[in-house]
């Protein structure tokens, strides 16, 4: 028999309309499907106290799962729908965490499924969809795939995301302290962004507890952590495809012989993180560049347009400063976004280090 305790959650209407009550009914209800397809005696309570906080990732609850008499903690990560860049998220601090993680979802589609059951990352969704591989005596194993997905599953208004214009103006702000503070034009100036939109921009922000206004005393940048998790997820999937201006090809690591004007280029991706970190063998050369320039780039390094070729060449979404004129690379949060997105275990390596030599001093809470 399958029991919830006492702390089972009895969700309202207006619950829905928060975060936390789309997370509370996810819960509730993969509990639930969970119940209808395990057969063996599980209790799963969820506890009070807060989990595990690691740099700028923290699990949304702790459960406690009692299997065959034996109790098992949990970090429970708690999500609406599964991206690549959030299992990558979760697959990258899993093992730093002092509990084992548990994805807690609407949906797991069967190829998502044996995807986290490869990552080793247990799972159950609201369809009864479950990977658990608990170190039990005996080991307690279950994978189940397959089970389709709830007709009706009211989530309440989903959570809003940065549009492009927003990501530009919160890149500005992460990787300048204090830039909040400075004029909507100054704002608008540096990110590419029309003055009319910045307003509305730092309303929301307002709106999603980011940005604190102070009165006399200005604007500032909260929750700064929660701030750069939320834009290195969003940033691959709702900006940078718009910035890429094409795929190239040049000759054998011509990239190790070439400067790049900071006022123009800069490198991103494996490139800046190998001269950051000296830590990988780029595979594809990553430039970001004034889309002016991009005709003397390809001329002067003999790089020709090829769709499978390894040097990507985007669109840079922000006017250089006098911090740039030194460097090559691009900001270090750009380097780590880069790298997450390729999923390629090496660079997400090498993105932890970036991490914590170059962006974690940026987004501690002052």
């Amino acid at each position: 028999m399958f029991i919830i305790n006492e702390h089972k959650i009895k969700l309202n209407k207006a619950m829905r309309r928060t975060k936390k009550g789309f997370e509370e009914q996810i819960l509730t209800l993969a509990i639930e499907a969970f119940q209808k397809n395990i057969p063996a005696k599980v209790n799963i309570e969820v506890l009070a106290e807060e989990p595990a906080y690691i740099y700028a990732y923290r699990p949304d609850r702790k459960l406690r799962m009692i299997i065959q008499e034996r109790a098992i903690n949990y970090n429970a990560e708690i999500k609406n729908t599964i991206t690549k860049e959030t299992r990558l998220l979760m697959l990258m601090n899993k093992e730093k965490l002092d509990l084992p993680l548990l994805l807690i979802t609407r949906y797991v589609n069967p190829q998502m499924a044996e995807q986290l059951k490869q990552d080793g990352i247990e799972f159950m969704d609201t369809a009864g969809n479950a990977f658990i591989n608990a170190p039990t005596q005996p080991p307690f194993y279950i994978f189940v795939k397959g089970n389709k997905p709830p007709e009706i599953l009211e989530l309440g208004r989903p959570r809003r995301r940065f549009k492009p214009v927003g990501l530009k103006i919160v890149f500005a702000f992460l990787c300048n302290p204090g830039f909040e503070n400075k004029t909507y034009r100054e704002i608008a100036a540096v990110t590419n962004v029309a003055l009319g939109t910045v307003g509305w921009i730092m309303r929301e922000l307002k709106e999603l507890g980011f940005l604190l206004d102070m009165g006399k005393r200005g604007r500032k940048l909260i929750q700064k952590e929660n701030l750069f998790r939320e834009w290195v997820v969003a940033y691959p999937e709702r900006l940078r495809q718009k910035l890429i201006l094409g795929r190239f090809s040049g000759e054998l690591d011509w990239w190790q012989h070439v400067k790049l004007d900071p006022l123009t280029a800069q490198w991103g991706g494996e490139v800046a993180a190998a001269k950051l970190t000296q830590y990988l063998k780029p595979g594809i050369a990553t430039i970001y560049i004034d889309a002016r320039q991009l005709d003397r780039l390809l001329l002067g390094n003999r790089l020709k347009r090829d769709v499978i070729g390894d040097v990507e060449i985007l669109e840079r979404f922000w006017q250089p400063g006098k911090k740039l004129e030194d460097s090559e690379l691009v900001h270090p949060i750009l380097i780590y976004a880069d790298l997450l997105a390729t999923g390629n275990e090496r660079n997400l390596e090498a993105a932890k280090i970036i991490y914590d030599r170059n962006i974690i001093r940026l987004i501690r809470e002052d």
